[in-house]
């Protein structure tokens, strides 16, 4: 079985003053709550067991948000992370949730779109639940500073992952995507705090690398939006009401992912559409049509 985890913690210093009063991962990314897209993305993954984790001042409006996932045929539970001592930290927390399964973490500020995405995650899926590897992505990036970057050697092979080079190696970051297998627990544990105080993901990933037990795969085919900072929200925004506008569909749209992929059935989606306002009611008839 595979469990998934969203970190929807941090402070957001980034996007002051608006995330002093609210957590970044419920802001708005167009029609809808930034955290549906990491939660669709997991439910696109064929997950439904799924963890959020957040700050004490904001989990219990996640809750109050999201509930238990029944509506949506999926079950989520809650986990407060005190401070933000690191994207690590998560598989320390959910220790107790991830159980003896393999474990999905995405970022909870992190949206990725395209057609081959529900493939993309099928397979990525498949493949950690049958081999002994983790999974992650990387994506080509203009500013590589910012994340943590893949360096290769003359094999174009996998070398390391530095987190936040002053002097990038490369362009290609790794997005707010894991897949690992479930000693990630083991392997977090033993992380050492960095300079910037925090249980960096990057040592998990260079534990994989050393016992050759990690695979990366560059997203060509799909967008990634990372929301953190003010002109990234208005960026993602103007994106996804492009594409709906175009395309005449939504975007991580959560009742329709849980009723195509049988999470719930006609009379369950009927029921949400009868407590829905008029254009999401009309949207989501149009899927029983």
């Amino acid at each position: 079985m595979l469990k998934g985890i969203i970190l929807a913690g941090g402070h957001g210093k980034r996007l002051y003053p608006i995330t002093k009063v609210m957590s970044k991962q419920l802001l708005p990314i167009y029609n809808k709550p930034m955290i549906y897209y990491p939660l669709s993305t997991l439910m696109l993954s064929g997950i439904r067991d799924i963890l959020i984790i957040s700050t004490p001042k904001d989990i219990n409006n996640y809750e109050l948000l999201l509930g238990d996932g029944s509506d949506l045929g999926i079950k989520i539970s809650y986990k407060i992370q005190d401070k933000p001592n690191g994207l690590a930290e998560a598989f320390i927390i959910g220790e107790k949730f991830i159980g003896n399964d393999d474990v999905c973490l995405v970022l909870g500020d992190n949206i990725f779109y395209g057609k081959d995405l529900p493939k993309i995650l099928k397979s990525a899926s498949n493949e950690l639940v049958e081999n002994n590897e983790s999974i992650i992505f990387g994506y080509n990036v203009k500013d590589p500073e910012r994340y943590g970057v893949v360096s290769f050697d003359s094999k174009l092979e996998v070398k390391s992952i530095d987190e936040k080079p002053s002097k990038p190696k490369s362009n290609i970051a790794v997005v707010g995507l894991y897949f690992f297998k479930n000693d990630v627990i083991n392997f977090a544990k033993q992380c050492i705090p960095s300079s910037r105080g925090e249980l960096e993901i990057t040592h998990i990933h260079n534990q994989y690398l050393d016992q050759k037990r990690l695979n990366i795969k560059i997203l060509d085919s799909i967008f990634w939006l990372d929301t953190g900072t003010h002109d990234a929200l208005a960026e993602a925004s103007s994106f996804i009401k492009t594409v709906e506008s175009r395309e005449g569909k939504r975007v991580s749209c959560l009742e329709e992912i849980a009723y195509k992929y049988k999470y719930i059935d006609k009379n369950k989606l009927e029921k949400i559409i009868s407590k829905s306002l008029d254009d999401d009611a009309l949207y989501l008839k149009q899927l029983i049509s």
